[in-house]
């Protein structure tokens, strides 16, 4: 069942209020050291009373480049603890003839150009008014990837200059 745009944005904003706090919550080190532990973190809510943190896979640079690389695109799931953001289909407004959806895999918890992979699906819309698969360009996934990529970097370096 797909999740109301009121309470998507809900959980993505409160995601992205979080986020820059709970990086932190991994604990101090130098950075090759917290590098390994940089993913987004929630405390761990079991008994025992200690006050352990628990990591959810997601670097959490990773996540906010995508999903600000990607929001201009509907939303259709999005899934902090595994990593996984599906757009809805979007049509280019001068284009309407054609029509995207993107699919981006968070594998790792460190800021790595393997930690992500990003699938495209296109379609085109025939004469009676149905979408039919097409081919897409395997550089789109290639370009889509290295711009999360750079806006990871680019979060990743404000956060250190504002240590």
């Amino acid at each position: 069942m797909p999740v109301r745009q009121p309470i998507l944005w809900a959980i993505l904003a409160s995601i992205l209020v979080l986020s820059p706090a709970c990086s932190s919550l991994g604990g101090g080190g130098d950075n090759a050291e917290s590098e390994g532990r940089s993913g987004l973190r929630i405390p761990s809510f079991g008994g025992g009373g200690s006050d352990e943190v628990a990591g959810i896979g997601v670097n959490s640079y990773l996540w906010r480049a995508s999903l600000d690389t990607i929001s201009f695109m509907p939303l259709q799931e999005v899934d902090p603890f595994g990593g996984v953001i599906i757009t809805d289909w979007y049509a280019n407004p001068e284009m309407t003839t054609e029509r995207f959806k993107v699919t981006v895999y968070i594998l790792d918890t460190r800021l790595r150009a393997d930690a992500l992979s990003v699938r495209v699906f296109r379609q085109e819309q025939q004469e009676n008014g149905g979408w039919i698969d097409a081919a897409v360009s395997p550089e789109t996934a290639v370009e889509i990837e290295n711009a999360i990529l750079t806006r990871a970097r680019q979060l990743r370096i404000s956060n250190l200059e504002t240590e």
